[in-house]
């Protein structure tokens, strides 16, 4: 817009003729002219840039199509395009009618179609920093991924890890993820090794949720025994990289073949654990085994739970596991 303004300013100092001022404006002497006839008849709002769009479209769905299929959506409301071409073709079989996408977009330029609401997604509070500097400063707890033993049952191993030792605090098969399984196996490692400071999952089940925060019934539980929950980002594994590689151990030396029944992978489980804490030199650890380093924590597993109080200007409601609330 400023180099035609320019441009016709120009011509009207008449110091150069048209011709010459179309070669120093890069333009042909048509569009110069163009130009010109536009701003005398329109003034600057000539040289505005103006719809390239056909004034007419041969291919164009006719204006009685669209009349017809608007009037019956109105008559159905919950008929999608479909059905009205179908409806339409019967009534009127001479009719040219236009495709899917076609009558779906006319629906929504004439306001026809109620837009989807979409489900906000919960926000993730970004990357983990909990530095593992001491045993029991950082847990890893994951599933690892489910096989089926040869019974042909499914087999979910729960795995629990010191960051800082290396240390293999758990390993459970389970049936599933469910955390009424997970959490008795939580509870029993609470027992023998203590409480650690912060625990760090990935955001599947039972570990987070969709809900406010992200938080689970078995995250709560941890922030009442004063572990913070700490999530890796999603499709992120190396954030949680010392707790993969130990699966990958795991699934090369106790999984791989799978064993008869949960039973007896339970008994490799065990007998994997012995090794790789007790005998199994680590290479981060300067080729010694993860128990050399790891000592359990000072923070003892409370038997009781202090009730949750909350102030008294806060409306208690009760909130049911299928989500109701009273």
């Amino acid at each position: 817009m400023h180099e035609r303004v320019r441009f016709v300013s120009d011509v009207v100092r008449g110091e150069l003729a048209v011709s010459a001022l179309c070669e120093r404006y890069q333009v042909s002497r048509k569009t110069g002219y163009k130009w010109l006839a536009r701003f005398g008849t329109e003034g600057p709002a000539g040289l505005v840039d103006r719809s390239r769009r056909p004034h007419h479209s041969p291919t164009a769905t006719p204006q009685r199509v669209l009349e017809a299929l608007v009037q019956l959506r109105q008559r159905h409301p919950t008929w999608g395009a479909e059905k009205l071409l179908w409806t339409l073709g019967k009534r009127q079989p001479d009719w040219l009618l236009p495709v899917r996408s076609t009558v779906c977009e006319l629906l929504k330029r004439a306001g026809l179609v109620r837009a989807r609401r979409r489900r906000s997604k919960p926000g993730h509070p970004g990357p983990p920093l909990s530095v593992m500097n001491a045993p029991n400063a950082v847990w890893s707890a994951d599933f690892k991924g489910q096989f089926k033993t040869r019974d042909g049952m499914y087999c979910y191993p729960l795995t629990v890890t010191d960051g800082y030792s290396r240390f293999l605090l758990g390993c459970q098969a389970l049936r599933s993820t469910r955390v009424e399984l997970a959490k008795p196996v939580f509870t029993r490692i609470f027992e023998e090794f203590g409480l650690p400071w912060v625990m760090r999952t990935d955001n599947g089940v039972p570990f987070a949720t969709t809900a406010l925060g992200r938080l689970s019934h078995l995250s709560v539980w941890w922030i009442r025994l004063g572990i913070e929950p700490e999530l890796i980002e999603p499709a992120s594994p190396a954030q949680n990289g010392r707790h993969e590689r130990m699966h990958r151990t795991l699934k090369a030396e106790a999984i791989r073949p799978p064993a008869g029944h949960l039973a007896a992978q339970q008994v490799r489980f065990n007998r994997f654990r012995q090794e790789y804490n007790h005998e199994r030199p680590h290479e981060a650890l300067g080729q010694e085994p993860p128990a050399s380093v790891y000592a359990p924590s000072a923070r003892q597993f409370p038997r009781k739970l202090a009730p949750v109080e909350y102030p008294a200007h806060f409306e208690k409601r009760y909130v049911s596991e299928n989500g109701g609330i009273r």
